[in-house]
């Protein structure tokens, strides 16, 4: 544990009485924010009308690989928070993009001039969209667990739990934010190239779920099917967005990516994929549309992309009909 994290854990360090506000309780916020809060932080859950009127009722049940709890929670609706505004020193926003426009609305009467707002989406849309509404008051983040939510639980799947926070323009993360941040539970990383890291997941994740929704199999199964050298061409096809947007993926990115998504009897399957395959609200757009109208700005062709996001339109537009 470092030294900032041990304060932390005591409740004495320089960020422990900041005000944080984390819009979602999914399975990113619910479990990082429960783990803030049994450090003793001061956090608050941002959640819609059913969803807080569930967790106000019955706690916030959290489980884990070493832990199963239930606690009690503070709770706000954007309907009480326009009626009556409360400014928070941090706000964290963890929904999933479907959900992104309308949470940038319901934080403006939490958001004061000193305000530090640090969003856990996929992609990159999310940073442009806040920093136009909120200028100067952004940090880049991207986590790191494997969770989901089951019967209103939030459920880590696994022990992995990392949070990578960094300015925007390289500059150093203010003390009291990594301070607030680093408690028990997860491993939080300051870094200088947050663009890079963020661009490095966006690639990952697009790569995962053309490689799963194109083919509409688990991994295993498409290198069964001798798919192997097709996953190699989605990987550099992706990449090649990424290195001439003046942010290559890394060489351990590299491997590790090819690693998960050539792994002979895996059964990993993208988020897209299991979204779009149980018919939910899906990130179609927000992580293969954009990457699609970001290559489409730099030149680079991505036949494989196009040809997988018109798959998932189509069917979009199937159920529609």
């Amino acid at each position: 544990m470092t030294q900032a994290a041990d304060s932390a854990a005591q409740g004495t360090g320089a960020g422990a009485d900041l005000s944080i506000l984390i819009a979602g309780a999914g399975a990113t916020g619910g479990a990082f924010g429960t783990y803030l809060q049994e450090a003793g932080r001061d956090v608050t859950f941002l959640l819609r009308q059913a969803r807080a009127a569930t967790v106000r009722a019955e706690g916030m049940r959290f489980t884990a690989p070493d832990a199963d709890r239930t606690n009690q929670v503070d709770v706000i609706t954007a309907e009480e928070l326009e009626a009556a505004p409360r400014t928070f020193d941090l706000v964290i926003i963890a929904v999933k993009a479907g959900g992104l426009d309308s949470v940038i609305d319901d934080i403006g009467p939490a958001v004061g001039e000193q305000t530090t707002i640090i969003p856990f989406l996929n992609g990159m849309a999310q940073i442009e969209k806040l920093q136009n509404r909120y200028p100067g008051q952004v940090l880049g983040g991207f986590v790191k667990i494997v969770g989901t939510i089951r019967d209103g639980a939030v459920v880590q799947l696994t022990d992995l739990a990392v949070m990578t926070i960094g300015d925007l323009h390289g500059a150093q993360v203010p003390a009291r934010i990594s301070d607030a941040l680093d408690v028990p539970g997860f491993k939080l990383q300051t870094v200088a190239g947050i663009i890079d890291g963020l661009w490095e997941k966006w690639t990952f994740i697009a790569a995962a779920g053309v490689v799963t929704c194109l083919f509409r199999a688990p991994v295993g199964a498409i290198m069964e099917a001798g798919g192997r050298s097709h996953v190699h061409a989605i990987v550099d096809e992706l990449e090649a967005v990424a290195a001439t947007a003046g942010h290559p993926v890394s060489e351990a990115s590299h491997a590790m990516t090819l690693k998960m998504l050539t792994e002979d009897g895996s059964a990993f399957t993208s988020s897209l994929y299991r979204d779009v395959t149980a018919g939910l609200p899906s990130e179609t757009e927000h992580i293969l549309g954009d990457m699609a109208l970001k290559a489409a700005e730099l030149g680079v062709p991505t036949p494989l992309l196009d040809l997988t996001l018109v798959q998932l339109r189509a069917g979009e537009a199937q159920k529609r009909s």
